[in-house]
């Protein structure tokens, strides 16, 4: 049976994972059968579903079989499966769940993928997240501006951010994703534009006080309100500013929403 000869555990939903890191292969003596491209194991990030602990893995060629390794934060490994599918097509959506020997939070995942040529390849999800709590910076109307008053608010969310930082560096590559929300007062666009701007004055602050990790933000308006209102509603709860450090790009709505490097 041929293996690959070393696994290459991508920190990336999406990226691909190839599991041999050699150039060009020489050209195959006269009668021998040529090295396939390299096999090719993609995740689907919008169907990793933590909750309901299961996954949607393509190969890119005929699938024997995938394996699952799940570790917890204290690196335990609370799961270990292996799920057969019989040569499905290359491209084949491929569900994959686990059950966990405990409730610990999931601090990453391997995704193993074998063809039915014996080969195989792999990539390593990280889902780490943390959501940042702090006090709202308050905005005047229509207004993106930071004021003075409103800085010390950022100070303390910045010290924040770098305590959880040096707590958890250790995970891997951490990047902050602010997101900003609005009330129901307004046009639609109006306050997508709006919060969009706001969520990148404070990602601005943040790197202007020489946070070094990645930055990105993104505006949701009126669109995923923590409290649901009628139209034209002005509710305070609503005017937010979500501050996350992941590995992994949190999920957004389907649209144009889409995060945006600073």
């Amino acid at each position: 049976m041929r293996h690959a000869p070393a696994l290459l555990l991508a920190v990336a939903l999406l990226a691909p994972a190839a599991a041999r890191g050699e150039g060009p292969s020489p050209a195959p003596a006269e009668g021998a059968q040529a090295r396939p491209p390299a096999l090719q194991v993609t995740i689907d990030r919008s169907k990793v579903d933590l909750k309901n602990r299961k996954i949607e893995v393509k190969l890119s060629r005929a699938a024997a079989k995938v394996r699952l390794k799940v570790l917890g934060q204290s690196g335990a490994v609370l799961a270990e499966e292996e799920t057969p599918f019989d040569g499905a097509a290359a491209g084949t959506p491929l569900v994959v769940t686990w059950s966990p020997a405990s409730d610990e939070t999931v601090a990453r995942i391997e995704v193993y993928g074998h063809d039915t040529e014996g080969y195989w390849a792999g990539v390593a999800i990280v889902p780490w997240n943390m959501r940042i709590p702090h006090e709202e910076v308050q905005f005047e109307t229509n207004s993106d501006v930071i004021r003075p008053s409103e800085v010390p608010k950022l100070e303390a969310s910045l010290k924040k951010v770098s305590e959880l930082l040096a707590q958890h560096g250790e995970i891997g590559k951490i990047t902050l994703f602010i997101v900003g929300h609005t009330d129901t007062v307004g046009s639609v666009e109006h306050n997508l534009g709006l919060s969009r701007r706001r969520a990148r004055a404070i990602a601005a602050w943040f790197k202007g006080r020489g946070l070094s990790l990645p930055i990105a933000y993104e505006g949701l308006g009126e669109s995923a309100p923590l409290v649901t209102t009628a139209d034209e509603v002005n509710e305070p709860r609503n005017r937010r500013v979500d501050y996350i450090l992941s590995v992994e790009p949190p999920r957004l709505p389907s649209g144009e929403a889409s995060w945006k490097a600073l």
